[in-house]
Formats: C-alpha cells, structure tokens, sequence
C-alpha cells in the first residue's frame, strides 16, 4: 500500500455508499452533488475511489456495499499525459490507454513512449520503480496495455501471458463492405527479410495466429469490426484483414490507402487477465473512439 500514499496525503474525500448496483459514472451523476464535467474530470483525474482502490473507468461496475470516496481536491492527479490515460495502478502493475502516434517504449534518440511518461510519472510521485514493457502495441495502434512495475510482476506476465490474457479484443474500421457477419481466420505468418509480415496456409516455419471477428456495423464503404485474438502475433490483425480483402483503413504497410481518418483505424479496446500477483480478475475496456463511430452514423 505505500504506492498510494502520494495520492492521499493531504487529499480530503467526501465517503458514500452503494446501496444498489450500477455503474460508476451514471451512479456518481446521480448521487454526487457536482456537475457533470467536474465529476468526469475527477474521475479521470484519479480522484475516485471504490473500497480504497482508486477507479477511473466510467463503466467499472458497482455493487451494493460498496464504499464510495470522492476526492474534494482541486488537484487530484500527479500523472498528467495527453498521450496516455491511467487507469488503474497498484504496487505490481499499471494499466494504461494509449493514445495514436507515441511508441509503447523507446526506439531510437528522443523518441515518445509510453516507457518513459509512466517513468517520470513514477519518479515524480516518489515511487521506487521502472516501467516494465510486457506486451506491444504499434505506434499507431491506440487503446489499452499493462506495465508491470517491478521484476516479479514483469516475468510472471512475460511468461504466462497466454494462461494470463483470458479476453483480449480490437475494433476497427476496415475498407469495403464485409460479406460476412463473423469468422475465424488462422494462418502461420512469418516475416520477410524487409520486415513484412506474410501469411501461409500452412506451415512455413512461422508463427500460428488465430483471430475471429464479428462486424458490428457497416456504412456505404466501410465495416466496424470487432477483433478477438486467440494469439498476439506481430501486426496480426492488419495482416488477416488484408487475407480478407478488407485491410484496416489508415494502415500503410498492408493497406490499399483507404484513410478516412488519417490514422490507423485499429483499437485495443477490451482486456481482461488474471492479476500476476493476486490472480483476481482484472477487466478493463475502453470507449470506441468517437472518429470510429462517426463514420457509420446515418447522414
């Protein structure tokens, strides 16, 4: 617990009850006295606790007795980062959700990554840990990921990762019309020698990748689809897109130069795993990305 204690010196919290289940935002709107955005802005800031535990998803679901802290602080927050919202921190791990165009950790001089805004946040808050890199997303991938924080927590997730991962889910928007409304796509892939992932029908000395999808909505010209992995392998769902015909809008290396939203359209937006240490369940999931969604509204 010594982790928490720059979050609460000196911070004063109003302390509430659940008395009914629901969840976090539409319960604090409803029975805290502040207005929206200021409740929003706390939550984000950190400035929310459920049973002593700070909270900052919007849909973290409540259960009567739980008990309630809302901080009072004008200042709530010592990690402050326009490419990288926490989400979650205890002694062992952090989960963040990163945003388009910053690395997950350094490549290169001077370069923006995940690895080093949680660093200086952890050296800023007086904490004695590194940021520990377990898994990977491409710089233009946004959405969700794990650190852990010290060594026990890094090769427990390193080694277990696919006993650990029980839920691990993408959304994006893929170019064309999907003939199909799910499926499972599974190949070997396997890099050239420019560093190009290519898929085989079979055995080529690869890597197996297995992805099922699910279309949850389709425009004119273009198709909102739910990814769910089975394996993480390197650009795997830009790669079974592009099997499909349907590559991910914005996506440069394996796309046709669809880019409607001048980005990579791809989102890790659910994750869910067992707690290294603990082995509670942790589940975490983010909002579709409002420029996603824009895009099959009806004109």
């Amino acid at each position: 617990m010594r982790n928490q204690k720059p979050y609460q010196k000196k911070e004063k919290y109003v302390q509430l009850n659940v008395q009914e289940n629901a969840l976090l935002l539409e319960w604090l709107l409803a029975n805290v006295k502040q207005s929206k955005s200021k409740i929003k802005a706390t939550l984000q800031n950190r400035g929310i606790m459920v049973n002593k535990k700070i909270v900052t998803q919007f849909n973290y679901e409540l259960h009567a007795g739980d008990k309630i802290s809302v901080s009072t602080s004008k200042k709530n927050d010592q990690f402050q980062s326009r490419y990288v919202k926490l989400l979650y921190e205890d002694r062992y791990i952090v989960v963040i959700e990163k945003a388009q165009g910053i690395l997950s950790m350094e490549a290169g001089h001077a370069s923006l990554n995940v690895k080093k805004v949680l660093d200086d946040y952890f050296k800023k808050s007086k904490q004695k840990c590194t940021a520990h890199v377990v898994h990977r997303l491409d710089r233009d991938t946004s959405g969700l990921m794990i650190y852990a924080k010290d060594m026990q927590a890094e090769q427990i997730l390193e080694h277990e990762w696919h006993n650990i991962v029980y839920d691990r889910r993408y959304v994006a928007v893929l170019s064309g019309i999907m003939e199909d409304d799910s499926g499972t796509i599974s190949n070997w892939l396997k890099d050239n020698k420019a560093y190009v992932t290519y898929s085989s029908p079979f055995d080529n000395g690869g890597k197996y990748a297995v992805t099922h999808f699910s279309v949850l909505k389709r425009s004119n010209s273009h198709s909102l689809v739910e990814f769910k992995l089975d394996t993480g392998r390197k650009n795997q769902i830009r790669v079974h897109a592009a099997d499909m015909n349907h590559p991910v809008c914005g996506d440069n290396k394996y796309g046709n130069g669809d880019n409607p939203l001048r980005r990579l359209c791809l989102h890790a937006y659910m994750l869910c795993f067992y707690h290294p240490i603990t082995r509670q369940p942790m589940e975490f999931s983010t909002y579709i990305p409002a420029g996603f969604k824009r895009l099959f509204e009806s004109k």
